[in-house]
Order: structure tokens, then C-alpha cells, then sequence
């Protein structure tokens, strides 16, 4: 079922699957809520999923910046508005992605709110010098030649070799699904992402159950570095998909389904 209200003078949609533990799943860059679509049937009879399109993205407005650039703690506070309007106490939140950054971020504001919460290949520290400064070239390139063709060009970089070799279909539909986004929308997400705070003091002090899932072919959030975070909370559930880069929805749907079923079957 969609859902849509106004929020801040702009239109912000959602959608609700089944029923019992609500359930929050958050999209990331150059995504919508569609990007869940293998996991709505896999969990949709056990949990009630809420799935947002993160504003500037499918049927959510971006929201108004003025003269600032958007940043994830706007977008978590639309997370919360959500809540709100399904009249959710507490939930279990799970993010991809940039949508990990916008879950550590709600954490963070509102620890009172969650059951648990999770990164889907996602992390918790900031961007280096290095991935800022790649963060302002794809900026620039988008400013140049249009968000669609920056989508084109890194959405493949995205998924493992031996996926891509079998499943060419999925990664050209996922390319596809980017023709309907704003350049100017994707620009904001990128200055969003690439100024947010590390927020490994959010896991430290989680008294909630944390999920981390991880993929070995993942170079947009490496095994390597996501290991770094994973002892900081009190208790971690930790899961590394073996041939799989940073699209594990999409690339191991069942073994993510089963994951995070667990996840909230366990924390219940």
C-alpha cells in the first residue's frame, strides 16, 4: 500500500507491506524503494515493512535546502515523521548504502525509537580525502553530462564480476530505474554523503542489537574496512555474503532475506 503525506511542504511517499515488528528499510544513492523488491514477498509475512523513498528520490519531493546543501540528518528527521504517521513506537531499522548513513543517523537522534537497527553494506565512517574529493568530480561529471550518464557509467561498479556476467538484465534495469532521477537531486545526495560525520560513537553506544552484512566484492564499502566497526557495538550480528559487491538485495536476495529475518526474529 502507498502512502504519501506532506512533510515540510513537501510530498513524501512510502509504502507499507504486511503486518506484526515493524520493520524500516531505507534505499541508497540512485535507488528507490523498488530496490527492495526481492525482499518485500521474503519478509512481508512475518514482519510489517515500511519502505520510504528517501526524499529527492521515486515519489518523495527533494526537501528544500535554501542556501545549505542537504545533509542526512534532514533526511533522518523524515524517517521520523514517518513513524509518526504510521504511529510506530519503536522499530527495527535497516539501511543501504547512503541509507545506512541516514540509519545512523536516526540512531543517533532517536536510540529511544529503536529495537535495533543495520547496515546493508554500508559503514559508519566518514568519507576520506580521497572519497570526498571523487564525491566533487562525480558532482562536477553529473553538472557536465546529466545524472543519468554518471548512473550509467558507475552503476556496474556496483555488482560483482561473476553477477554481472550472469545477470546483465538486472544491472540494466537498476540503470534504467535512474532515468526518472533529478541531476540536481543526485548532486544533493552526493554533498549530503560526502559531509557527514563519522558515527562510530553511535555504534559504541548502542544499547540495541546491530546488524552489519557485507559482501567480499564490495569496493564501495570493503570488507577490509567495514571489520574495523564491527566490535564497537555491544552486540553484533555480522554477515559476509561471499561473491557479492555492494547490491546484496539484488545479487543474494534469499541469503539476505534469511539474514535479516533472523536479525528480527532474534531481537524480538
Amino acid at each position: 500500500m502507498k502512502k504519501v503525506f506532506q512533510y515540510k511542504n513537501k510530498q513524501l511517499a512510502y509504502f507499507v507491506h504486511g503486518a506484526g515488528t515493524p520493520v524500516i528499510l531505507l534505499h541508497g544513492f540512485a535507488e528507490t524503494n523498488i530496490i527492495w523488491k526481492n525482499q518485500v514477498p521474503g519478509l512481508s509475512g512475518s514482519f510489517k515493512l515500511i519502505i520510504p523513498d528517501i526524499p529527492g528520490s521515486g515519489e518523495s519531493e527533494l526537501l528544500g535546502t535554501g542556501d545549505e546543501h542537504l545533509n542526512i540528518g534532514a533526511l533522518a528527521e523524515c524517517i521520523n515523521s514517518i513513524l509518526i504517521n504510521e504511529n510506530v513506537d519503536r522499530c527495527i531499522l535497516l539501511g543501504h548504502s547512503m541509507g545506512g548513513y541516514i540509519t545512523l543517523c536516526f540512531a543517533e537522534k532517536y536510540p529511544e525509537k529503536l529495537k535495533g537497527f543495520g547496515l546493508v553494506n554500508s559503514t559508519a565512517f566518514a568519507d576520506s580525502e580521497e572519497k570526498i574529493q571523487n564525491r566533487l568530480r562525480g558532482i562536477d561529471i553529473m553538472q557536465s553530462y546529466g545524472g543519468y550518464a554518471f548512473i550509467k557509467n558507475t552503476t556496474p561498479n556496483l555488482f560483482s564480476d561473476a553477477f554481472k556476467q550472469k545477470n546483465q538484465q538486472v544491472m540494466d534495469d537498476l540503470i534504467e530505474e535512474g532515468k526518472i532521477f533529478k541531476t540536481e537531486n543526485l548532486q544533493e545526495y552526493y554533498y549530503a554523503m560526502m559531509n557527514r560525520e563519522n558515527k562510530t560513537e553511535v555504534l559504541k553506544k548502542s544499547s540495541t542489537p546491530v546488524l552489519f552484512v557485507m559482501g567480499t566484492e564490495d569496493i564501495a564499502a570493503p570488507v577490509k574496512d567495514l571489520l574495523k566497526q564491527v566490535h564497537l557495538p555491544e552486540v553484533s550480528y555480522i554477515h559476509i555474503v561471499e561473491n557479492t559487491g555492494h547490491m546484496s538485495m539484488l545479487e543474494a536476495p534469499e541469503k539476505l532475506n534469511r539474514i535479516l529475518k533472523q536479525f528480527v526474529n532474534e531481537i524480538e
